[in-house]
């Protein structure tokens, strides 16, 4: 199948059309236990998830993953959340290497520069999670590996926060197309997120 893809689409690439300003923003996803009933289940690794995330700059992808968490999480919101904070961690180095390169180029006075950014995430669990941070029993073991963000989050209480974290439609999560098979119509949506075809 990859190849009949590749061999298809080798014509085809990435089209870059990028927006107005730059500003750097995430699509995050993850798979919660995909490989789970695929693979032996006897083997540890296929009840891990899948994470996938883009990072877009001024809305044309820069880096893309998709990897296996290294932890098994326990429910679909564990899986998200850690695939969240793992976007994250390259998120963040990217923004300020833009935010240092801006004021050293003087980027900033031909191009706008956003300095918020959007990480979009499709479950609602996990985004509830993200924006009250409020640990139970069941979520508490991801507190310190993966929590750390939240300090950087845009809220009443913390006014300077330059991170958004924002409900996206499944439809519209460029990141799916890196979790998980897809059907066409939908790996078509993403591909043209993603591609520009």
């Amino acid at each position: 199948r990859i190849c009949r893809y590749l061999k298809g689409t080798r014509d085809q690439g990435l089209i870059l059309k990028p927006g107005s300003n730059l500003k750097v923003d995430c699509f995050v996803d993850a798979d919660f236990g995909g490989l789970f009933g695929v693979e032996d289940p006897n083997d540890p690794v296929c009840a891990k998830s899948r994470t996938g995330y883009v990072i877009m700059l001024a809305n044309c992808p820069l880096v893309w993953t998709s990897k296996l968490q290294t932890t098994i999480a326990l429910s679909t919101q564990n899986a998200e959340y850690v695939a969240l904070s793992q976007s994250l961690r390259d998120l963040v180095p990217i923004r300020e290497m833009l935010l240092d390169l801006a004021g050293t180029l003087n980027i900033g006075t031909d191009i706008p520069i956003t300095t918020q950014s959007k990480a979009f995430e499709d479950n609602a669990a996990a985004l509830q999670f993200a924006h009250t941070g409020k640990l139970t029993p069941q979520n508490k073991h991801i507190a310190t590996k993966y929590h750390w963000f939240r300090s950087h989050i845009q809220s009443d209480s913390n006014p300077d926060g330059w991170l958004q974290i924002e409900k996206v439609d499944t439809n519209n999560q460029a990141a799916d197309i890196f979790t998980k098979n897809l059907q066409h119509e939908k790996f078509v949506t993403a591909r043209l997120l993603l591609c520009g075809w």
